[in-house]
């Protein structure tokens, strides 16, 4: 019994409504301030340049790019087209990304707090809710693709494992891309489903040695992926050399819109949850070379998809987006095994750092007394199985109307986030008010109205477009443009309105600032609060004062 013993421990906490939760240096309530939420303190600001480009390679190089790119060529594209899309595409985002990354490393919290600051303390929630979204049906969709990888590895081993006996009636959906027969297309998912499962409740500080694995043996796996489509094509099959030949009727510029917009989407949750990663910064995300990691290492990764897709078209004569299909044409059983046996560690890496743990970290900050990230994680976890993620990704349009819906909701938020932050507040906040009821971010009931406003109108003009893409026979009209470039239009119309709302109509008035209340950085020597005119919130240093030391952070 003694074995249990820490397991009991464990799991104690969470068989009461409430868990255990204390308030972070910042308030007496729990309801705005712990030691999750709260900024990070110096010691643990250890992020240079260095790590953020390993970062981007380590999350980039990963199945989701792989889909996603050859989505895009799902189109009609050839490599010409498709090269120019993906990295422009990355190099829009990559300007979001960079923008909201620095306001986390200026200020040292999270995308949860920082988003308090554009639409209210209870307005975050909203906020909050949307990216979570992304997250689940992301870490959902990875599920079902390391299914097929984990399927790949098990009939390199016992290739008897094709004629796995079927029992699911044809209309269980499991079965897409011919790649996962029902019954064993289930079965590899529900296995590893356990595996990630087991994985993702551990506290992430003991999952460095994954990290590691996978920025090692991930990238020399996309390496040889490429180097093998492009032998075997001699240069590039009719993908690279052939014609551009377009599968939908909406013409070449609506086409590459459409590409853009994918491509644009695929990080689109990245381009407002930045802060959670930019927090980390011991130089507050200074050079400008932060912004080259996106399309550099976006567009060199895309490479491989690009000439797999190009060389699957040519070997067998058919165009096929999804990766464990591909792998499971490999003639070479100890191919088909290490590749993957590699995809899948790329898949459980991406999935605890972009999914998972961001999901369970936002949500505890939502309601702490009942949500902690082990809940968070329980809950994304059985989400993953009653949400049939299968059903998103059976074919590419699915994968493309997914990928392109969310953007809708994703641009306008980045739109209010990054024009309220460098516009109206001129990067000037007070840290301390961002976690108090009665401080100057409460705006209206908790809500900022002009936010949502902005919002609202960002993105309602897409609905159209994005019903028409779930449903091709609806007549909408020519509303289906806009939908082709929805990121980009709510970006701009939620930027224009929310601008327009804040300076003409009803301004911030009391919840701007003349100097910046900044919190203590690796670069302070007495740890006291810093502001821009040298003169800083009293308050606040007293309260820190002697504690950044001891304080802890959540997320690493």
């Amino acid at each position: 019994m003694s074995l249990l013993s820490p397991l009991r421990r464990r799991l104690a906490p969470h068989l009461h409504l409430r868990v255990p939760v204390s308030a972070g240096l910042y308030g007496a309530s729990t309801r705005w301030s712990n030691l999750d939420l709260d900024p990070v303190v110096p010691a643990l600001q250890t992020w240079g340049g260095l790590d953020y480009w390993a970062y981007w390679c380590s999350d980039m190089l990963a199945p989701p790019l792989a889909a996603t790119v050859s989505t895009v060529m799902s189109l009609g594209f050839t490599a010409r087209e498709t090269v120019p899309i993906v990295f422009f595409g990355f190099a829009i985002c990559s300007v979001v990304v960079t923008l909201t990354g620095k306001m986390g490393a200026r200020y040292h919290v999270a995308y949860p707090v920082i988003v308090r600051s554009s639409f209210g303390m209870v307005g975050s929630y909203g906020a909050i809710v949307i990216r979570a979204f992304v997250a689940l049906m992301w870490t959902a969709i990875l599920c079902v693709q390391a299914g097929g990888f984990l399927q790949n590895c098990i009939e390199a081993i016992w290739p008897s494992f094709k004629t796995f006996p079927n029992k699911l009636p044809p209309g269980a959906g499991i079965d897409s891309n011919n790649v996962l027969h029902p019954a064993a297309g289930l079965l590899c998912f529900m296995l590893y489903w356990c595996l990630q499962t087991v994985l993702c409740l551990m506290p992430i500080s003991k999952l460095r040695l994954l990290f590691l694995a996978k920025a090692i043996i991930v990238p020399p796996t996309f390496l040889a992926l490429f180097l093998w489509a492009v032998i075997v094509t001699k240069g590039g099959g009719p993908l690279v050399k052939g014609e551009m030949e377009l599968t939908t009727p909406m013409g070449p510029a609506y086409s590459a819109l459409t590409g853009l917009n994918v491509i644009i989407g695929l990080f689109s949750s990245m381009a407002v949850n930045m802060p959670d990663f930019g927090r980390f910064s011991k130089n507050r995300l200074a050079g400008g070379h932060q912004f080259l990691a996106l399309p550099i290492i976006g567009t060199l990764g895309a490479l491989t998809p690009i000439f797999v897709t190009s060389a699957h078209s040519q070997l067998w004569g058919e165009f096929e987006w999804y990766m464990p299909a591909v792998i499971a044409k490999f003639d070479s059983r100890a191919a088909k095994f290490f590749t993957g046996a590699s995809f899948i560690l790329a898949t459980i890496g991406n999935q605890i750092a972009a999914g998972s743990f961001p999901f369970s970290n936002d949500i505890s900050g939502i309601a702490p007394r009942y949500i902690n990230i082990f809940r968070g994680t329980l809950f994304i976890s059985l989400f993953c199985v009653v949400s049939t993620p299968w059903n998103i990704i059976k074919n590419a349009a699915g994968l493309l109307s997914f990928l392109s819906g969310y953007s809708c909701l994703m641009g306008p938020l980045a739109g209010v986030m990054v024009t309220d932050y460098y516009i109206l507040r001129q990067c000037k906040l007070d840290v301390g008010d961002l976690y108090r009821a009665d401080g100057r971010y409460w705006y209206t009931y908790g809500v900022n109205w002009r936010a949502y406003a902005a919002f609202v109108i960002g993105f309602a003009p897409t609905m159209p477009g994005f019903a028409r893409s779930i449903k091709p026979t609806l007549d909408v009209g020519g509303a289906w443009k806009i939908y082709t470039f929805s990121w980009l239009f709510g970006f701009t119309v939620a930027s224009l309105c929310y601008y327009g709302i804040c300076t003409y109509v009803s301004p911030l008035a009391d919840s701007l600032v003349d100097a910046a209340v900044l919190p203590p950085h690796v670069g302070d020597l007495d740890g006291s609060v810093d502001s821009d005119d040298g003169a800083g919130a009293k308050g606040d240093v007293e309260k820190l004062a002697g504690t950044t030391t001891a304080m802890s952070v959540g997320a690493a």
